[in-house]
């Protein structure tokens, strides 16, 4: 599994985090509450015990909100941790863009 975590200075973790949280729960499986969020990618649309191609977790702390991304290959991470930050800095539009140094 290939991952990347980023800490993402903002003290509107928990808003932008239940903002995304309920944007992708329309098309993706998600579960989320005020502090923490889990967003499955599916590899395609065969049912929800197919293999997931990533997983997103988010967790509001009071300084920041930490961005969690396992993917099942470098480009898909690579292309998780673009889709991530693009919705993120739409949410987050008063602040943007939000600073996301991956490691």
């Amino acid at each position: 599994m290939n991952s990347a975590l980023a800490r993402v200075p903002t003290r509107s973790g928990s808003r932008y985090l239940q903002q995304l949280s309920k944007h992708w729960s329309h098309s993706l499986a998600v579960e989320f509450t005020a502090e923490h969020s889990r967003i499955v990618f599916p590899r395609d649309s065969r049912g929800a015990d197919w293999p997931a191609d990533g997983v997103l977790t988010m967790t509001a702390q009071p300084e920041t909100l930490d961005v969690k991304i396992d993917a099942s290959s470098p480009e898909h991470l690579d292309a998780l941790k673009g889709v991530v930050a693009r919705h993120l800095d739409r949410f987050a539009f008063r602040e943007a863009p939000l600073s996301f140094d991956w490691t």
